[in-house]
């Protein structure tokens, strides 16, 4: 079961469809952000003139006073910071709310007037959403609805409600913003695909992005101008910089964190401490924005062991993960935020990502404790005190949350919580955790491992023997022939399995220059792949629509692209549709001196994967490109054009399931 289990759990699918996991370092990043202060004795004597705050008049209050200001000099006060966040979090123990709600917007309204502490009327307010944490851009008309982005992010309803309350309690000056890794025109797709650029408009609020590459901190405050942080050497993020906007917040307002509850498929979940992510920035390289991903710099090495089947790979996420809480702890430190809302309207199991399962309840979860206000979103998600998330990575819960509640020497042991939601916790809730490193949680699954089925490529050619492991199952189809039907020499072999869930094909090609352009990412799509070394499927799951099929390539180092395909001429027949996603995940293995290379890989496109039955027949191309002088055009069944040419449907192939 070895290369199932990988071709499952890897899941490397589209980059419109996911947001990537982990990202390295730009080759011409080289230009660090000098924003950290100089020593004392080598500051200049003048003063520095500092950024207009976003609200200039920060009041006076008998019960609350904001204290000194922690922005000085164009960077941030850290140990003052750690000092007022450790000892405000400590002493922090009220209750945590949980309430039931029908809409998103009712349940923003209502978390907010039950939690939100009070402050003077022209206090500052900064909205913290998750709004970068998303899939990737998908066209609901292909993909069933689902525009890629909905159910991964903070409802924009729920925010619209939490900024009624806040107008209620009398605050003023109120702005959302969240960071983002993408170019401004991105963002600019996000706010709108998503809804957040229409609701800021109608409640008259400001909406920006804390980023700075000149486009995002455009402006007389510069919202996303990177602040050095002062005292930072002994922490494990000695480089991070905060975006002026929320050190402003930090310094004179107050910052309420609205993250979507959901599970995560790094790291088990993501609530209030999984959200500040997005506010991080490092002077690493430049741009500092583009830098977040050196919060967990050591799961993409992690995640090739899983791809390699390493039996190192699960202790090596599990310490990436590990690292990773214990840099957003040091960021907790500096940003923790004044009051946590919670958004699960619904909530979401799976991974965070691709696979979204809702909660049948809709609730909100709220309180001024970001640490507490995850401990309870844990146990609604089941993943506090878990017998199963033990099991698979030694924690019982997020070592996020683990780690935090170590750190600010908060007990989690008992929770005060209160509200009409409370009572959903009154018995062990059931976790359901896609991971990412070839593991579920899935406390209400079966025992019995689902059923796979061979399915045999038919060809005039006796099959040769099966491999030594799952693929045994599946007898291989060997081709030597180009698409003229010349005999190459070069071989290929392709062996291909069902199961309810997925069609899984693995290919093990011989002669191969493994000519692809590594420093291409693998987490996104990659148009033109058919210039290089790949393989190459199409499948046509419906046999009265012949000219209608898929077409999906990927190459040796995990590369892909995929695509629906119609040449039917029907009218408004769209000929390529670059949209449609197979929901690959892919697993690959390269030996350079033996000129091979295996590649595997599961599609669970809902159009494919309706067509998977006992007995069933699916027409199939199989071809691979190869080489660069002389370039080879391998077929399984040639096309016999003049000139290369893979799309003949009339020459297509047969995939027989077997029972």
């Amino acid at each position: 079961m070895r290369a199932l289990v990988l071709l499952i759990a890897v899941g490397c699918s589209s980059a419109r469809d996911r947001a990537p996991v982990a990202q390295v370092a730009p080759r011409d990043a080289a230009v660090a952000v000098a924003l950290v202060e100089a020593p004392a004795d080598a500051r200049p004597k003048a003063p520095v003139k500092e950024s207009p705050p976003v609200d200039t008049t920060t009041g006076a209050s008998p019960t609350w006073t904001p204290g000194p200001s922690v922005v000085t000099d164009a960077s941030v006060d850290g140990a003052a910071l750690r000092e007022r966040q450790r000892a405000r979090l400590a002493a922090d123990k009220r209750a945590v709310t949980i309430l039931r709600g029908d809409d998103a917007r009712t349940l923003g309204q209502k978390i907010c007037e039950a939690v939100v502490p009070a402050r003077p009327k022209d206090t500052p307010i900064l909205l913290k959403p998750n709004l970068g944490g998303f899939d990737w851009f998908k066209d609901p008309k292909t993909h069933h609805g689902d525009d890629g982005v909905r159910g991964r992010i903070t409802d924009p309803e729920f925010v619209r409600g939490v900024i009624a309350c806040l107008r209620a309690k009398g605050f003023t000056t109120i702005t959302i913003a969240d960071g983002f890794t993408g170019k401004a025109s991105d963002w600019d797709r996000l706010v709108r695909v998503s809804g957040y650029a229409a609701m800021a408009k109608d409640e008259g609020v400001r909406l920006v992005a804390m980023d700075d590459d000149g486009v995002f901190d455009a402006g007389d405050d510069a919202p996303g101008k990177p602040l050095g942080v002062r005292g930072m050497e002994k922490t494990r993020v000695p480089t991070l910089l905060v975006p002026q906007l929320y050190a402003q917040h930090l310094a004179h307002g107050m910052i309420i964190s609205l993250p979507k509850i959901k599970t995560h498929r790094f790291s088990v979940f993501s609530l209030g401490i999984k959200a500040m992510q997005g506010t991080t920035m490092y002077s690493d390289a430049s741009p500092a924005f583009h830098q977040k991903w050196r919060s967990h710099r050591e799961i993409g090495a992690a995640l090739e062991l899983v791809k390699r089947g390493d039996p190192g790979a699960r202790a090596a996420y599990v310490r990436s993960l590990e690292l990773f809480a214990e840099r957003m702890a040091d960021v907790l430190e500096i940003e923790a935020p004044d009051v946590v809302l919670a958004e699960g309207a619904p909530a979401m199991n799976g991974d965070g990502f691709e696979k979204l399962l809702p909660v049948d309840e809709h609730v909100a979860i709220g309180g001024t404790n970001v640490i507490r206000v995850d401990r309870v979103g844990a146990e609604f998600l089941g993943l506090w005190d878990s017998d199963g998330l033990a099991k698979e990575i030694g924690h019982r819960t997020s070592p996020l949350l683990e780690t935090a509640a170590k750190r600010f020497g908060i007990d989690l042991s008992k929770v005060e919580v209160v509200g009409d939601g409370a009572s959903l916790l009154a018995t062990k809730r059931p976790a359901h955790l896609i991971g990412m490193a070839n593991f579920t949680v899935d406390d209400d699954a079966p025992a019995e491992a689902p059923h796979l089925h061979a399915a045999h490529v038919a060809i005039d050619e006796a099959p040769r023997g099966a491999g030594d492991d799952v693929w045994d199952r599946a007898e291989p189809l060997r081709f030597t022939t180009d698409w003229s039907g010349r005999d190459t020499g070069v071989a290929t072999e392709v062996r291909a399995l069902w199961s309810a869930s997925a069609l899984y094909l693995r290919w093990d090609v011989a002669g191969t220059g493994l000519h692809t352009d590594q420093s291409r990412p693998i987490d996104q799509e990659r148009v033109d792949l058919y210039e290089e070394d790949c393989v190459e499927l199409f499948v046509t799951p419906d046999a009265a629509s012949p000219k209608k099929y898929f077409e999906i390539e990927v190459g040796p180092f995990g590369h892909w692209f995929d695509l629906a395909v119609d040449r039917s001429g029907a009218p408004g027949a769209k000929r390529a549709d670059n949209d449609w996603s197979a929901g690959l995940a892919i697993a690959t293995t390269q030996d350079a001196a033996a000129r091979s290379a295996v590649i595997e890989y599961a599609i669970t496109a809902p159009e494919i994967v309706g067509a998977l039955r006992a007995g069933a027949s699916l027409k199939i191309g199989l071809d691979r490109m190869e080489g660069r002088a002389p370039r080879r055009y391998l077929s399984a069944f040639p096309t016999r054009t003049p000139k290369p040419n893979f799309h003949v449907t009339e020459a297509f192939g047969d995939l027989r399931l077997d029972p």
